[in-house]
């Protein structure tokens, strides 16, 4: 298993900011992430420095290659797991490999995937979770279901087999973009996938059934919610991190309440722009960088 002392989860504007500082200090530093959704085609005219218009692409580019010029390495893997490691420190579990890591800068940016089901608020703690590990062990023997369409989701239906053989998945009227080893390992497993839409849940003392478009109805006393690829709040969940709603709670120096866990860019809500996201990833490098000497040198 690869060892490191600091990986970046998200290859945005902070992760690319943390990344160079921290490579430039001399930390041998990872940054896992697929191309941010800013690194599109269109046009950035308020980033200071540049006199003329910029895409997001060409700024992300930009970044990729000054942090890959410092030393660090950049990666397109998936982290669909990210769990407190038995020997401290933090382990890491992507759609390729596994890692552990001293130091961990969550810069994923803020989740917008929505289940879109009426009454999901009602049942929040009472059948509702987004996290496995925070709650697979009170659904043991009980039926469950996950929510998503990609290899997250069907990371999450595997790890809930530890609790119980009664999982299924829904993809929620996506498209279903798990990978051809998921499926099969999900078909081996014996756990159903159905592409229908739920769009309400019941069930008086806690969540009992769910209710389709189709007009059908599943019974399932559990409903994990894992939409789209996981996210800086899935991880704080996992990691127990500090939350405010849908983001991470960070103090000046993007320190979370969990040692050796920094959070920067839109994940931390606030003014949720590229300048901002910069500059919590450099002052994230620098309390980094410090715990990674302090502890793992």
């Amino acid at each position: 298993m690869t060892q490191l002392p600091l990986a970046i989860i998200g290859a945005g504007p902070a992760g690319l900011s943390a990344a160079i500082y921290a490579a430039r200090a001399g930390i041998r530093t990872q940054v896992f992430g697929s191309t941010p959704k800013v690194a599109g085609d269109y046009e950035i005219d308020n980033y200071f420095g540049f006199s003329q218009t910029i895409s997001g692409k060409t700024l992300i580019e930009e970044g990729r290659r000054q942090a890959e010029r410092f030393g660090a390495r950049l990666t397109d893997e998936k982290v669909i797991g990210l769990h407190h490691a038995d020997a401290g420190g933090f382990h890491i579990k992507t759609d390729m490999d596994e890692y552990e890591a001293c130091g961990i800068i969550l810069a994923t940016g803020v989740a917008r995937v929505r289940p879109g089901i009426d009454n999901l608020a009602d049942y929040e703690g009472k059948g509702v979770s987004y996290c496995v590990s925070c709650d697979g062990f009170f659904y043991r023997g009980r039926t469950v279901t996950v929510l998503g369409e990609g290899i997250y989701a069907a990371n999450q239906a595997l790890e809930l087999l530890a609790y119980t053989p009664n999982v299924s998945v829904c993809t929620q009227g996506r498209e279903n973009t798990m990978t051809e080893e998921f499926r099969q390992r999900l078909d081996a497993a014996n756990i159903p996938v159905t592409t229908r839409r739920i769009t309400t849940l019941s069930g008086n003392n806690g969540l009992a059934s769910v209710a389709f478009e189709d007009g059908t109805t599943m019974d399932t006393e559990g409903l994990f919610i894992a939409m789209g690829e996981a996210s800086s709040l899935d991880f704080a969940y996992t990691l127990g991190v500090e939350r405010k709603g849908v983001f991470l709670v960070a103090d000046t120096e993007q320190k979370t309440n969990i040692d050796g866990v920094f959070a920067a860019g839109d994940c931390t809500g606030g003014f949720l722009q590229i300048s901002v996201a910069v500059g919590e990833g450099a002052k994230a490098a620098k309390a980094a960088i410090a715990h990674v000497k302090k502890l793992c040198a």
